[in-house]
């Protein structure tokens, strides 16, 4: 089983990508909902400061059931989405890590409009994803195998991800 997962700050398009997907017949799950994340308590330091959702709470994955569909072999290829603290230690599950990136203008634009999820609306969040647009989204670019920018149509980026289920894997 090919393992893909799609990742990137909020508003790049992530659970958009991933539906449209599931739509197109691929086995893809949205991680970011109680049955694959929940939140922990976390002590704020110099280092993590204005980096979890809350002071003190983090909205984390949950790495039972990500460990469990990693070695579910129910489909040829698996999408995941998301971005989390302790998605690191996942890394070498998967064939593809991908980086969904989009302007900051695009991302807050996308933010204000969202409709199916509020997070980003509130002025403390938007600061807070800029925050980590400039702190993590690097981070984040050092270990992906390919980037796409959600500024194209949404067809362009459902290729690239459909080309890279044959392309060999690029994270082994």
């Amino acid at each position: 089983m090919k393992r893909i997962l799609v990742t990137g700050m909020s508003g790049t398009g992530k659970s958009t990508v991933i539906r449209e997907l599931d739509a197109l017949g691929f086995r893809a799950v949205d991680l970011d909902g109680d049955e694959f994340s929940h939140w922990v308590e976390v002590e704020e330091d110099s280092e993590s400061s204005g980096t979890s959702v809350e002071k003190g709470r983090d909205w984390v994955w949950r790495e039972d059931r990500i460990l469990e569909l990693l070695t579910t072999d129910d489909a040829e290829v698996l999408f995941l989405s998301g971005c989390s603290p302790n998605m690191g230690q996942f890394f070498g599950n998967f064939d593809h890590v991908v980086l969904l990136s989009a302007t900051q203008d695009t991302i807050m634009q996308r933010l204000s409009e969202r409709t199916g999820n509020s997070y980003g609306k509130h002025p403390l969040e938007a600061l807070r994803v800029i925050h980590l647009i400039a702190t993590i989204e690097p981070l984040l670019r050092t270990i992906s195998t390919c980037e796409i920018d959600t500024g194209a149509p949404i067809s362009d980026v459902l290729d690239r991800l459909v080309c890279l289920t044959e392309e060999e894997p690029q994270n082994s």
